[in-house]
């Protein structure tokens, strides 16, 4: 059963608890992936949990018109967006315990982050903006179709067309490049 129907499934029969920990457990690993992409791997961790805490607040009113992949995704997007801009990190205010949090951190404990050679790549991404990095780790890295990476991008109810987005990862792609020359990368 894809996790999808899985999700629907215990969120019919009332189970929104376990319909939560079942999208946190599935797509949890992909969407850590995605957020150590954006930020560092502490802070990764801290936005991890602030995601799990947003799916299971907002799973029950979830009305699956995009897939729970997508879903997941503009959450974890919009909860790397908030910390970005938070004054909260200034601050460096804990965040509270909850199921969520304690879920949240065990998977990020049982997850491999980055390394190595991604480094590098990494660090020529972390200079573009945040939304051509989102733009590029859930269309290469995590393998979202272009429908479901525009479904994510769509803020606010504005569609974002595929298409424009196949365009501007062209234009991401020239500019990685040419950064890359500069770096003395590629030749």
């Amino acid at each position: 059963m894809r996790i999808d129907e899985r999700v629907a499934a215990l969120l019919e029969a009332g189970e929104v608890d376990g319909a939560a920990a079942a999208a946190i457990e599935a797509l949890g690993p992909a969407v850590l992936g995605y957020l150590a992409s954006m930020v560092d791997e502490d802070d990764a961790r801290d936005v991890f949990s602030r995601w799990a805490e947003d799916v299971w607040r907002g799973l029950p009113g979830f009305r699956f018109e995009a897939s729970l992949r997508a879903w997941a995704f503009r959450l974890a997007w919009h909860a790397a967006s908030r910390f970005l801009r938070d004054p909260w990190r200034k601050r460096g205010v804990p965040l509270a315990d909850s199921a969520a949090s304690r879920l949240a951190a065990s998977i990020a404990g049982q997850s491999r982050m980055p390394g190595g050679r991604k480094d590098t790549l990494r660090a020529l991404r972390l200079r573009l903006p945040p939304e051509d990095q989102t733009l590029l780790v859930l269309r290469v890295d995590k393998d979202l179709e272009w429908v479901e990476v525009a479904e994510v991008l769509s803020d606010g109810g504005a569609p974002v067309e595929a298409a424009t987005l196949r365009k501007r990862f062209e234009r991401i792609k020239d500019r990685l490049a040419t950064m890359a020359r500069e770096e003395g990368l590629l030749e």
